[in-house]
């Protein structure tokens, strides 16, 4: 039935923890706000990066947040040069088999576009990949369905033809919302409670059991 995967990138595909704390902690320090842990950061990976800021510091202006997403992504690009991120293990060698056994593999993700576009092709697995959704290219973030709808429009599948594969609970709710089948990875920045939680069909500990998955 699986003929349509849709990937989050952060914490499914791409191993950016260190680089997403890192550099909010270091937005946090330069505009002077109040100390967050970097378990606390991390807990909101997976939201538009406005929206991480404004989880963090519910009381602050408008005005204050985007700030703080404009100062992250000018120090994200500056760590770049300097904290490489990696793909998860397995993750070249899956999206390979699965995209020779014919199935279209696409990313949605709170990454802005151009951001997730420059991070696929310096991680070597953008030829795998048919379409990219960022946050930029949608007016509902997860755990709305939108980016999933869009993926469906733009590559003419079915919602009962698509497997959603994300790290979080909005990554799941995502696909839920859009009628997909979802499936959770537990070594990302998400518990596999908050997966089941939010009601996954699947939950893996490793990406290349995908395969065993899309071959029943």
């Amino acid at each position: 039935m699986i003929k349509l995967i849709i990937f989050d990138f952060d914490g499914t595909l791409g191993d950016t923890r260190r680089n997403i704390v890192t550099t909010m902690q270091m937005t946090i320090a330069e505009l002077g706000l109040p100390g967050r842990t970097d378990d606390e950061c991390a807990s909101k990976i997976g939201l538009p990066l406005d929206g991480c800021f404004e989880a963090l510091y519910p009381d602050e202006a408008k005005e204050t947040i985007q700030q703080c997403a404009d100062v992250y992504r000018r120090i994200f690009q500056e760590n770049l040069l300097k904290m490489k991120p990696q793909v998860f293990p397995k993750v070249i060698e899956t999206l390979s088999a699965l995209k020779e056994q014919g199935y279209t593999l696409t990313i949605a993700s709170s990454r802005w576009h151009k951001s997730l576009s420059e991070l696929t092709h310096d991680l070597e697995i953008a030829d795998y990949i048919s379409y990219l959704v960022g946050a930029d290219d949608v007016l509902k973030a997860k755990p709305n369905p939108e980016p999933v709808l869009k993926t469906l429009t733009a590559t003419g599948f079915d919602a009962s033809q698509t497997l959603v594969v994300g790290d979080m609970n909005v990554d799941i709710l995502m696909g839920l919302n859009a009628g997909a089948m979802t499936c959770g990875v537990t070594y990302g920045n998400g518990t596999r409670k908050e997966l089941e939680d939010a009601g996954a069909d699947y939950i893996i500990n490793s990406i290349d059991e995908l395969i065993e998955i899309t071959n029943r």
